[in-house]
């Protein structure tokens, strides 16, 4: 099941041998398996043989950075990363089992995310560029989040959207239209630690109730696209929202800018799968 090469070099890497492997999901994109160690350690590995191997090498990155900021957010340690000589990139983390939540979790979660997003920078972006899903990710600094947002997050996708012929030309010119209007829209914030793919896929409450995060794009932001996401989906507990913005408090009229920060999500979902995708862009953007 796991590539002999990817088993070799983990390892080799962790100077153990992988005793069992059973396979699990590992989202839309990856190979995923849980593992034992020698040590009687269970493990959570992904790989993937097709998707660029340095994928996995800021993922780790990421997930370093949102352990440094402190929060009580359960943050997956990584073992290992790394790639074969076919390109086959791999990150093998600890193992974190799935429960349930309890009567305060969604509460703590929304606490804990506010507290993250007040861990600010100086530049919006990050010192190196990531990915979301397969997708490369830009995040050459920026002081503006205006321009950001629109150099960084719009204009990549949209581009790759239209060489593809996902999208057409007047929807090129419908965000050309928006894009005038957006520094009268967003409030002006400090650059915040965010998560990046922040959905109802990329978190679930352990045993203990807390909530633990995983597969980030991270970089700094504004904080109102990452709570946009956690609204594309289905959306998460009314009770995180709401001891979110009893822990830092959101400008108002952010219901009315969720659909234009969703832009970015869904111009990446139209990328990657197409279909209903492209619509809901379209729909959203003409409306300016």
């Amino acid at each position: 099941m796991i590539p002999n090469p990817v088993k070799e070099q983990i390892q080799q890497a962790v100077d153990q041998t992988i005793n069992s492997a059973k396979r699990v999901s590992g989202g839309s994109i990856n190979q995923a398996a849980k593992v034992t160690l020698d040590d009687g350690a269970t493990c959570f590995l992904k790989w993937n043989t097709s998707a660029d191997p340095r994928m996995f090498i800021v993922e780790e990155k990421g997930l370093e950075l949102l352990k440094s900021a402190d929060t009580s957010l359960r943050i997956p340690a990584v073992l290992t990363t790394g790639q074969t000589d076919d390109g086959t990139g791999f990150l093998l983390q600890e193992f974190i089992t799935e429960g349930r939540s309890k009567p305060n979790s969604a509460r703590d979660f929304g606490r804990a995310l506010a507290q993250l997003h007040k861990h600010h920078n100086d530049t919006f972006g990050l010192d190196h560029d990531n990915f979301i899903g397969r997708l490369p990710q830009s995040n050459t600094p920026n002081q503006n989040w205006v321009d950001f947002f629109i150099k960084e997050r719009m204009e990549p996708q949209l581009r790759m959207a239209t060489d593809s012929g996902k999208l057409g030309s007047d929807t090129v010119n419908s965000f050309k239209k928006m894009y005038e209007k957006l520094p009268d829209i967003f409030p002006d914030e400090p650059p915040s630690l965010l998560h990046g793919d922040l959905w109802g896929g990329n978190y679930f409450f352990n045993q203990d109730g807390n909530a633990t995060i995983y597969d980030p794009a991270v970089y700094y932001g504004h904080r109102e696209i990452e709570l946009a996401f956690t609204h594309l989906f289905g959306g998460f507990p009314s009770n995180f929202y709401s001891a979110y913005e009893e822990t830092y408090p959101l400008s108002s009229g952010f219901s009315k800018r969720k659909d234009i920060y969703n832009l970015y999500p869904l111009l990446v979902h139209t990328n990657l799968f197409g279909g209903s995708y492209g619509r809901q862009v379209e729909g959203i953007v003409r409306q300016f």
